[in-house]
């Protein structure tokens, strides 16, 4: 208890719902020392206001509800699309990549308020407490990180309940009820769904469980075209109308989202070492990967795309175990940075029942793609196809002398 006594003042990562709510009064009673509560609106689409009424009530005075949608996907989302990056070939990382944004601005509330200390709700057995806390090390290194799961015995559901009536905390019906049976967590570029009923991997979850995307099923039976522009690699128009990097994510997620564009549910390796189970959607994501990388093949040279490919899963697993702040992390990132300065231009997708189908793409200042030599009819010259025989037989000269040495018995 001495030593809880020692933190002075606390910024919390607060949500308003039950477990922060839990959380923010625990720590005035463990530690009493004051707390200081921010909220980060990231596009998860629940109102953020009622948090400040609710840290009010237990005697916050100071507490910081902020807009960072644009912030979260110019700064975090659009360099973390133009690596590509997918974990473990599927996951867009739309978790992982909102954490270390929320790591930032808790250090820089601490040091802006006076804190010592910052506390968030990640459990011990999860990757957020990983991400959320290399993202303020790196940032503050002399900062205390209080993980209230890793310390009560508040380890369930009945007990966190029995904690909020003892002390006065409002629980809405549904959280009393039982509320969902699974956990989620949303931002402008995902929902994602885990625990619960889905800790069975051979669960099919209902239907009822999707938020944002229409079933696949029930999709509007006419293909809906999409037209993006590129410049540095990130999007900047979307149907000739110029847009925002949150707005660009906002329309994405309308469009897909109506056309069943997604949904995925994988099994994933967690960075502590357990396997779960995960389901998620990511509708304009998922437009995005796919838009990129055809904007990339007309514009990119085939070492630099190959050698992107070969990053890209060191890059994702970086973003998923919470190193992005991390100096390999920026290193790598200025390599992909400086390889987007050329993918410029349009790609036009068609969206059809869960689908996203390439039908387009054009540069008119970078593409790679020459069409006198490509053709298949006569070229004129722009490509002298008795070539191909002195690089065939040069790529084949290790493979005929194995084979010479197998024919004698050698081998």
């Amino acid at each position: 208890m001495s030593q809880k006594k020692k933190v002075k003042k606390v910024v919390l990562a607060y949500s308003g719902g039950l477990d922060t709510s839990v959380i923010l009064k625990w720590l005035q009673d463990e530690y009493q020392c004051e707390v200081v509560t921010f909220t980060a609106d990231i596009g998860q689409g629940e109102e953020v206001a009622p948090a400040r009424r609710k840290a009010k009530q237990f005697g916050v005075k100071q507490i910081f509800i902020e807009d960072l949608r644009e912030e979260f996907v110019r700064d975090f989302v659009f360099p973390m699309f133009r690596a590509n990056a997918t974990y473990e070939g599927e996951y867009l990382l739309g978790t992982s990549i909102a954490r270390p944004l929320i790591a930032k601005r808790l250090v820089e509330i601490a040091r802006a308020t006076g804190a010592d200390a910052i506390s968030h709700g990640a459990t011990g057995k999860g990757n957020d407490q990983v991400r959320f806390e290399l993202g303020a090390y790196a940032l503050m290194p002399d900062v205390r990180v209080i993980a209230p799961w890793r310390e009560w015995d508040l380890l369930s559901r009945e007990k966190l309940l029995a904690y909020a009536d003892e002390h006065g905390i409002p629980v809405d019906f549904k959280k009393r009820k039982g509320g969902a049976p699974y956990s989620m967590d949303a931002n402008l570029l995902h929902i994602s769904y885990e625990g619960g009923i889905l800790e069975d991997p051979d669960f099919e979850p209902e239907e009822a469980m999707w938020r944002i995307t229409a079933s696949p099923q029930k999709a509007p039976n006419k293909p809906e075209y999409v037209d993006l522009e590129y410049r540095s690699g990130d999007i900047v128009a979307v149907n000739g109308k110029k847009l925002t990097p949150a707005k660009v994510l906002e329309a994405l997620n309308k469009i897909g989202g109506r056309n069943g564009v997604g949904r995925l549910d994988m099994v994933e390796n967690r960075y502590v070492g357990m396997k779960s189970r995960g389901c998620y959607e990511t509708p304009g994501g998922t437009i995005m990967l796919r838009a990129h990388r055809a904007m990339e093949s007309i514009t990119l040279d085939r070492e630099v795309l190959a050698l992107k490919d070969d990053l890209m899963p060191r890059y994702a697993r970086m973003v998923y175990n919470g190193y992005w702040f991390s100096p390999e992390r920026r290193l790598l990132q200025g390599l992909i940075d400086e390889s987007q300065k050329v993918v410029n231009g349009h790609v036009r997708v068609k969206l059809y029942k869960g689908t996203v189908l390439v039908t387009g793409r054009r540069s008119e200042t970078d593409s790679l793609f020459d069409s006198r030599i490509a053709t298949f009819d006569d070229d004129k010259g722009a490509y002298n196809q008795a070539d191909a025989e002195g690089f065939i037989r040069l790529n084949a000269l290790r493979l005929r002398i194995a084979a010479n040495l197998r024919k004698r018995g050698r081998r």
